[in-house]
């Protein structure tokens, strides 16, 4: 069982949203444990058939106020070079999901924490986030977050992130492209799951190619031959290609296989 992370699945057989909630008040600060049972809990998520999408969520006050520095100062050479691949797998986990993800975010999304949220699909915000990377003032760097945040607002703004630390307010976050939506604290949670809520019913196959090679990078063109190919496999094509031909778009009754 884990300690600071939380799941609450769909009911019963259907399909619906997952919710991953870290859950160590009052700052959600992210220590070696949080971050591993988030990735379990991702793990997890991703191969149940009931989940089409997950919102990830701190709590009303706080998404996570990022890496607990307290642990990292008692933290040796050795002992951070044996797990520094571990967390930095860990911390992208949200990547790995094959389902659309969105992170929900509330408060303070910063360090660690920001790191989680760039590998969901989706970022929302409260219009009062604080959003940063200020690892660089405790004489480290981002682990897990630096390639993926050059990839999403390029390298000039990336590297004044990471070199000076700075928090960023919504609309600055916004106008980078750092997060997708902003809108009022009270609604962050509903904001993501109606984004969520529309891939219950969705392919998810298809879904889980299309994210494959928007992970894959500079390798995409290649990925995306085999994960095409591969979808004429599935029924959901068979199902969604005659239903396209014969009634329009949006008549499809997906079955997830």
């Amino acid at each position: 069982m884990a300690e600071f992370v939380t799941v609450e699945l769909p009911e019963g057989e259907a399909r619906g949203v997952a919710v991953l909630r870290i859950a160590r008040p009052p700052m959600n600060l992210l220590t070696t444990q949080v971050v591993r049972e988030v990735a379990a809990a991702a793990a997890a998520l991703a191969t149940d058939p009931r989940v089409a999408a997950v919102v990830v969520y701190g709590d009303e006050r706080v998404f996570s106020a990022g890496d607990d520095f307290a642990e990292l100062a008692e933290l040796d050479a050795d002992r951070a070079c044996a797990m520094a691949a571990d967390l930095q797998r860990a911390l992208g986990c949200l990547a790995g999901l094959p389902q659309p993800t969105v992170a929900a975010i509330s408060g303070y999304c910063l360090g660690g924490g920001l790191e989680l949220a760039l590998g969901a699909d989706r970022r929302i915000i409260g219009d009062n986030v604080k959003l940063g990377l200020p690892q660089i003032k405790a004489g480290l760097i981002p682990l897990a977050g630096i390639r993926r945040l050059t990839l999403l607002i390029g390298p000039s703004a990336a590297k004044d992130l990471v070199y000076t630390g700075r928090f960023v307010e919504p609309d600055e976050a916004s106008a980078l492209g750092l997060v997708d939506e902003v809108v009022p604290p009270d609604d962050v949670y509903t904001a993501a799951l109606a984004w969520a809520r529309q891939f219950v019913d969705g392919p998810s196959r298809a879904l889980a190619a299309a994210k494959a090679v928007f992970e894959a990078g500079p390798h995409g063109l290649d990925r995306a031959r085999t994960e095409w190919a591969e979808l004429f496999h599935t029924e959901d094509r068979t199902v969604g290609t005659r239903s396209y031909v014969a009634d329009g778009p949006n008549s499809a009754a997906f079955v997830g296989r």
